[in-house]
């Protein structure tokens, strides 16, 4: 049976927000508007950036770029990994191989 959603009220920039959350995700709610929080305001204290909707968009450019970067880390460190498990696979034949002829 699904939890109902309660409206949690949360503060951005000292802009109130009620958001619909289920009981168990309130925590990881909380650390998600904590975060952006920092971010905007950190943006915010630049002075290069002026209004809250432009402070937003700023945040959810870097936070996307962000994130894009860290998956195109884990993309290419999981080919990286690939790769040398390949050529493990292809010495541990090589010597499985050596290893077959010597007993012959």
């Amino acid at each position: 049976m699904k939890q109902e959603s309660t409206p949690v009220t949360v503060q951005i920039l000292d802009k109130d927000y009620r958001i619909s959350c289920e009981p168990g995700d309130r925590a990881s709610l909380l650390e998600s508007v904590r975060f952006l929080d920092d971010k905007m305001r950190e943006i915010r204290s630049t002075g290069k950036v002026i209004g809250t909707d432009r402070i937003a968009v700023m945040a959810a450019l870097n936070l996307a770029h962000e994130l894009l970067g860290q998956q195109t880390q884990k993309e290419s460190s999981s080919q990286s990994a690939g790769k040398r498990i390949k050529a493990l696979q292809n010495k541990i034949e090589i010597a499985l191989n050596s290893t077959n002829q010597l007993e012959l």
